[in-house]
């Protein structure tokens, strides 16, 4: 038998229908807790000693070199270093020097990739 099976037993009983358009229920009786699973009593939590700006992440501002591997393009290396090939233009631009042509960079060249 499922659940929802018109038998004995199922969510609808015996008369699916029976409680149907009745508008909406009467929830007069039914109140609410506020009580919390927190800690209580006692001193609230210290975080005096807790500073700001630490991060265990590379620093996405600095910039970084990259050497080029074999099939790499602009934009391939900016979605693997920002997240968007769209981005590929950053790359280019703080390494005119280096590129000729953006659709042509070689396996081997260094390229400086600006940060975030």
């Amino acid at each position: 038998m499922g659940i929802f099976d018109n038998k004995p037993g199922g969510i609808f009983g015996n008369d699916p229908g029976k409680n149907a358009n009745k508008g909406s229920g009467d929830f007069s009786d039914v109140s609410s807790d506020t009580s919390s699973t927190a800690r209580t009593g006692g001193a609230p939590a210290d975080f005096s000693d807790v500073t700001s700006g630490a991060s265990s992440t590379a620093d996405s501002t600095a910039a970084q070199t990259y050497t080029v591997k074999s099939g790499d393009s602009l934009s391939k290396i900016a979605k693997k270093l920002y997240g968007d090939a769209g981005e590929w233009h950053r790359i280019y631009e703080a390494n005119r020097d280096k590129i000729n042509d953006p659709d042509l960079i070689h396996p081997g060249q260094e390229f400086t990739i600006p940060g975030s």
